[in-house]
């Protein structure tokens, strides 16, 4: 009983996948879970309020705070796609904005849904992190080949390499040019997941003191509490800085792709 009650309380059951609507075909699990319900409320969420905001035929001439809001994330991924990447003319760089926006706006809203308690965080699972690094690297691999053919594969080799050593560090670029999807999907899937780990080991022990009835106890309960405060202020700017460091990436590494870097 005593592990049964263990099991119940570790801080990596807030990331067990549940399936809400089960669904077998044959050997194939395509199961409605924790995770698919989640995303389909961040999306909901989104695409409501963009409705609201953008309802009869635009937004008003003053706007107000989610108006705002909205505009801001709108320019700031815009900047950010006008700075990162370089060598394209401003309506060629449109073409990438809308991948890129809803790419940051997706994951934006995934990490603070996952600061809601009893919500899901769906970032935490390395899985979904991993899909959708991979589908953003095998479209960026796409778009340098369009633009430059096979001599995209100029990139795996930096100007000036002596012969002799030519095959080897063309493995080596191959690699790393490889890892960096897999490096994409591992950022925000162990950030996510570590933080809101130490966050309810911590909380979990601060609520464990205060549920004691001698004084010393409690007492003590008030150091971690307010360390779990100040770790929770610090988790929500990880979400945030989670969903940019994910974005900027993805406009270096198009960059790359784009200009041969």
């Amino acid at each position: 009983m005593n592990q049964i009650g263990l099991v119940a309380q570790s801080p990596l059951d807030q990331f067990e996948i549940v399936p809400l609507i089960p669904m077998n075909i044959g050997n194939f699990y395509f199961s409605f879970t924790n995770p698919s319900l989640f995303m389909l409320l961040t999306l909901s969420f989104f695409l409501l309020l963009i409705h609201f905001i953008t309802k009869k035929g635009g937004g008003n001439l003053v706007p107000n705070a989610w108006q705002s809001l909205v505009e801001l994330l709108y320019d700031f991924v815009l900047n950010l796609v006008k700075e990162q990447i370089g060598g394209l003319s401003g309506n060629v760089k449109q073409m990438f904005f809308p991948c890129i926006l809803v790419t940051f706006l997706f994951l934006l809203f995934c990490n603070l849904q996952g600061m809601i308690p009893y919500s899901f965080t769906v970032t935490s699972h390395f899985l979904i992190t991993l899909a959708l690094s991979f589908s953003i690297f095998i479209g960026i691999t796409i778009v340098g080949f369009q633009r430059h053919g096979l001599h995209f594969f100029s990139f795996l080799l930096p100007a000036g390499v002596p012969l002799p050593l030519a095959p080897f560090l063309v493995l080596l670029e191959l690699i790393s040019y490889c890892f960096r999807a897999l490096s994409l999907g591992i950022r925000l899937f162990a950030n996510m997941m570590a933080g809101h780990s130490l966050v309810k080991i911590l909380s979990g022990f601060a609520w464990t003191m205060l549920c004691m009835n001698e004084i010393f106890y409690f007492i003590g309960a008030l150091g971690p509490l307010f360390i779990v405060l100040a770790l929770t202020g610090l988790e929500l700017g990880v979400a945030i800085l989670q969903a940019y460091v994910f974005t900027i990436l993805i406009c270096i590494y198009l960059n790359d792709a784009i200009n041969l870097h």
